[in-house]
């Protein structure tokens, strides 16, 4: 994907996404990072590991009437999962409020704190495509 910038055509996918940020994860071709391998396997990551690394102590998942987690409030974090989510709400993954953690980021806090690997430029990437309205080229 490319857009024309003063008459410059810039280019934002994920290779010069990781070019620009000085190659932070090389990858085989096809090969994925843990965080995607493991997104992509919708039984690999575990809300109860979840809560208990990003909540602080009796808090929980927010809930929809089915039972089914959706996100975790603010309120209802450690303090190392607000600054990430701080981080990655205001400059990797813009959101328009920084009130609650959705399930989606809610496992890439959780990747980043287990140390995973994490294709950074891929989601830069997804993000704009998502932002642009259009398909993202792998998940987000």
């Amino acid at each position: 994907m490319r857009s024309s910038v003063r008459g410059q055509w810039i280019s934002f996918n994920p290779d010069a996404l990781s070019q620009f940020l000085g190659d932070p994860l090389v990858l085989e071709e096809g090969q994925e990072c843990e965080f995607s391998q493991r997104r992509n396997r919708a039984d690999e990551f575990d809300e109860e590991a979840f809560a208990q690394l990003l909540c602080i102590s009796g808090q929980d998942f927010s809930r929809t009437a089915a039972g089914r987690w959706v996100r975790i409030m603010c309120t209802s974090t450690t303090t190392s999962t607000q600054m990430w989510m701080t981080l990655l709400l205001s400059n990797v993954l813009p959101s328009d409020h920084n009130s609650d953690l959705p399930l989606p980021k809610c496992q890439l806090v959780y990747a980043i704190l287990t140390r995973m690997s994490v294709h950074v430029a891929q989601l830069i990437a997804d993000a704009i495509y998502l932002f642009a309205g259009m398909p993202p080229t792998g998940t987000l």
